[in-house]
């Protein structure tokens, strides 16, 4: 299956009027038993208590507290910069994996840095 590139731009400007109806009229008539029954589905249980609410680590902080710039950090993480700036300017939303290395970097920081730093070639 080929995929093809498209910016946002482009993708708001394929979107129809009859797209737009189709998607007023389906949230519209969608029920909470459509939500519950949709939730079952998919292996969900609607009357599961929802997990607490937990921030994102703050990137930024993180990073000021080890006196690194943007580059460094980013290179420690093995990111593009521009992912670790959209980070601290709270313009993507980090996944999972991401939040938790920021949450052990934040909260153990001499373990993480060990097990990101180059390993020695022990040849010889």
């Amino acid at each position: 299956m080929a995929f093809t590139r498209m910016t946002l731009e482009e993708v708001l400007a394929s979107i129809t009027d009859a797209d737009r109806e189709r998607l007023r009229e389906a949230m519209a008539n969608t029920t909470e038993e459509d939500i519950r029954r949709h939730m079952i589905e998919d292996g969900e249980d609607p009357d599961a208590p929802l997990p607490p609410f937990e921030p994102p680590p703050d990137a930024k902080a993180i990073r000021a507290r080890f006196g690194m710039s943007q580059v460094a950090f980013a290179a420690l993480l093995g990111i593009p910069v521009a992912t670790l700036r959209n980070w601290e300017q709270d313009r993507v939303v980090m996944d999972p994996a991401a939040r938790s290395l920021l949450k052990v970097l934040d909260r153990e920081p001499e373990a993480v840095l060990r097990a990101l730093a180059p390993a020695s070639s022990g040849a010889g």
